[in-house]
């Protein structure tokens, strides 16, 4: 069975950071994208980052390029989002999530065959 634990969230102020971790179980990043995605209540869920399988190529939403970096260890099965300098408009559900996405909808959620349980980041003004 294909397991992802996310971990790591909490509440921070503005300005503040946070690191969440994704430990997969049951797939090899070597196959499948993993990616984070959040959903803050009343809006949609949306793409925050996303690693490809083929090249490792990293992608990001443009709310977030130049605080969030998105990295993975391999070796570890982990997938980790370092989340610098919040914003209170980044409070959400953050989920990991794994699958095998065509390049072009490597951001849509949809895409994604496997999913964590979610982890609650909440920033503060």
């Amino acid at each position: 069975d294909v397991q992802l634990q996310a971990s790591g969230g909490g509440s921070v102020q503005a300005g503040g950071s946070l690191r969440l971790s994704c430990a997969a179980s049951g797939l090899s990043f070597d196959d499948h994208a993993i990616g984070w995605f959040r959903q803050a209540p009343g809006k949609e869920r949306e793409g925050v980052s996303c690693i490809s399988s083929s090249d490792g190529s990293t992608y990001y939403a443009d709310s977030v390029k130049g605080r969030f970096t998105i990295s993975r260890d391999n070796a570890k099965n982990t997938l980790y989002l370092q989340m610098n300098s919040l914003k209170p408009e980044d409070t959400a559900v953050y989920y990991c999530a794994a699958g095998r996405p065509i390049l072009s909808t490597i951001t849509n959620g949809r895409s994604y065959e496997y999913w964590g349980q979610g982890t609650q980041v909440t920033v503060s003004s």
